[in-house]
């Protein structure tokens, strides 16, 4: 695996963060956040940017995860809260990307690079000129 861009790395790249508390059961034996729990963590944070973007009023649209990819770069630990730090990436006809970084005390401990689909009427379908704009709106700063 090769290293993120610097980038990746610095919490100002993402237009949006997200405080989320970390819990007992998250921890493997070793005492570490464990990667289950690290996408859970991720996927919290996607959820909250979502709402947070307020791409809402699709009626008959769904969005659907295409893809995950979860690059772990350091230890997390328990109690400490991760803020989860949220951006778009790319935006094509019918899928974007959510890059997202999880840090701790100041660390990035871990990315994730997410494509989500488009669905309408059973089938993947190109994106609303307004929902694409909306997405522009909240690209990531590389």
């Amino acid at each position: 695996m090769s290293r993120p861009a610097p980038h990746r790395l610095d919490p100002a790249t993402y237009p949006h963060r997200e405080t989320i508390q970390t819990r007992f059961q998250d921890l493997d034996v070793l005492g570490h956040i464990n990667n289950v729990a690290m996408a859970g963590l991720f996927e919290s944070g996607r959820v909250r940017f979502n709402r947070a973007m307020n791409l809402t009023g699709w009626s008959g649209h769904r969005w659907l995860v295409a893809k995950l990819e979860i690059n772990y770069l350091g230890e997390g630990f328990f109690p400490d809260d991760v803020e989860i730090a949220s951006g778009i990436g790319e935006v094509g006809k019918r899928s974007w990307s959510i890059l997202a970084a999880a840090f701790q005390k100041g660390e990035c401990i871990a990315t994730a690079d997410v494509v989500l689909v488009m669905s309408a009427s059973g089938g993947l379908t190109e994106l609303p000129p307004e929902f694409r704009a909306g997405l522009e709106a909240h690209r990531i700063r590389a």
